[in-house]
């Protein structure tokens, strides 16, 4: 296989020096205007591309933003993933999408891909409570916000919405609606938003003397909430819960298929709550009552918060980390309704 053009390839083919065709490429008002169609009509015809990575490690600045998510194949991350995009490209930028799969391997080597190629900034949902190291982002000064996470103690911008209120909204709904016995089906234990819905849910069931029991799922898709689902089906229904709020809306679809395969009616035996709102939930065969968070706007937010510590850092300018949490909302669609 032949090897790619180079500069020197292009400035042999123009007749000029190795300099000038730099120049043309990166301060091109330096040169004459002749001189430079020769080297762009080089360039054309030879095909050559310049080398974006080896002029960032040069100059040490790109225009791109790496972005970290937790779970590409959740619509709530997509969504995210589009807010940071948009803020981005108005600001002349490019994102750099990394997918962990909730694996901290992974996460890890995205983070020191990211250091590596001396991005602008990095935006991270991590895969756990505990952040991964960065310290190749501290050494090369990069920032770095966090999405989907408060960020405890650590001096980095936070982009969240409070999950604690979101279980509760969930819990306060069914109780009102007469349900006693309840069940929780989380996700992984290790997942901070899990058993931070989990909190707020147990409040409200425990402010109405509810019965509350928790199912752990192994992931927050629908396959996992299927096979929940087909779990619940099977149990003597005597004595089963007349609710369910899932973790988050994959894990509620999952659980809505198995019930509708098995017959059983949603709401009429079973209410069924989800988190996220993704638009799954509004077109789903019974439409999912879920609590929102404004993923698109976390997004933009995050990426906002970004470049205000660029802006800061370019102007000599101290900056002082922010936390920004939003409120969720409930919608209420056909899946909740009074216990029987």
């Amino acid at each position: 296989m032949a090897a790619l053009p180079g500069i020197k390839d292009v400035a042999r083919r123009a007749g000029v020096s190795a300099g000038t065709v730099s120049n043309v490429l990166n301060r091109p008002e330096l040169v004459t205007a002749a001189t430079r169609d020769k080297v762009e009509l080089a360039i054309e015809e030879l095909g050559f591309v310049r080398n974006e990575a080896a002029r960032h490690l040069r100059t040490g600045s790109s225009r791109a933003v790496g972005l970290v998510v937790l779970d590409a194949a959740n619509p709530f991350f997509a969504e995210l993933a589009r807010g940071v995009e948009d803020t981005v490209a108005e600001a002349g930028g490019v994102v750099l999408v990394g997918n962990s799969g909730g694996r901290r391997s992974r996460e890890r080597g995205y983070l020191d891909l990211f250091a590596e190629q001396h991005l602008r900034g990095v935006l991270l949902s991590p895969t756990e409570d505990q952040l991964p190291d960065v310290s190749g982002l501290r050494r090369r000064g990069v920032p770095l916000v966090l999405l989907d996470h408060p960020g405890g103690s650590e001096p980095y911008s936070a982009v969240l919405v409070d999950d604690i209120a979101g279980g509760r909204l969930a819990g306060s709904h069914l109780v009102e609606l007469g349900h006693r016995r309840l069940r929780y089906v989380s996700g992984p234990n290790s997942l901070r938003q899990s058993r931070s819905r989990l909190e707020g849910f147990a409040e409200s069931v425990a402010a109405a003397d509810g019965r509350l029991e928790v199912v752990e799922a192994a992931a927050m898709t629908v396959e996992e909430g299927r096979r929940v689902g087909e779990r619940f089906a099977a149990e003597p229904e005597a004595g089963r819960a007349t609710a369910i709020f899932a973790a988050n809306d994959l894990l509620a679809l999952g659980i809505l298929n198995a019930f509708v395969e098995h017959g059983i009616e949603v709401p009429g035996r079973v209410s069924l709550v989800g988190f996220d709102d993704i638009t799954f939930a509004q077109t789903a065969v019974v439409p999912l009552t879920s609590i929102e968070q404004p993923a698109y706007t976390m997004g933009r937010e995050g990426a906002r918060l970004l470049y205000e510590e660029l802006a800061a850092r370019a102007g000599g300018e101290p900056f002082e980390p922010r936390r920004v949490s939003f409120a969720p909302r409930l919608s209420v669609r056909r899946s909740t309704g009074p216990a029987r």
